[in-house]
């Protein structure tokens, strides 16, 4: 899974999150927790926020918490409200070729591609962050 690190580490936060729901936390405990810095945890979480996944208060006694049920937030919704690819598709696509041979293979390995990626979001989104939670984690308990 760290392939792709703000991936990883949406999902790992909600996983704790759904742990203990109306516990709001800092971007500096999940930074601190992740190994990561705390603006890297607001850029992703930021992302997260408005898909309506979390919520944030600002101020002193401020941080994040679940805006959903972690039984209805699938792993697809965070997948998507990231807005980032783990297949290569369409997009990433070169400028067209003079070669036919090439214009045509390039549109088929990217017909694959997002095959391949409509296939994932199909089974991320059979998989909520509840039935990722582990009952034993630490840090839930916190």
């Amino acid at each position: 899974m760290k392939r792709n690190s703000r991936l990883s580490l949406a999902l790992h936060t909600l996983s704790h999150m759904a742990g203990d729901p109306s516990r709001t936390r800092t971007s500096a405990d999940i930074a601190a927790h992740a190994g990561t810095n705390a603006v890297v945890v607001r850029r992703v979480l930021g992302k997260l926020r408005e898909a309506g996944l979390l919520a944030s208060e600002k101020g002193h006694a401020g941080g994040w918490k679940l805006a959903k049920s972690a039984e209805i937030i699938t792993l697809a919704d965070v997948y998507l409200a990231l807005d980032e690819r783990l297949v290569s598709g369409s997009s990433d696509i070169a400028e067209p070729s003079h070669c036919n041979v090439e214009t045509d293979l390039q549109r088929r390995v990217s017909e694959v591609l997002e095959d391949i990626e409509e296939s994932l979001v199909q089974r991320l989104g059979e998989t909520s962050i509840v039935d990722v939670h582990t009952k034993t984690c630490s840090y839930c308990d916190s």
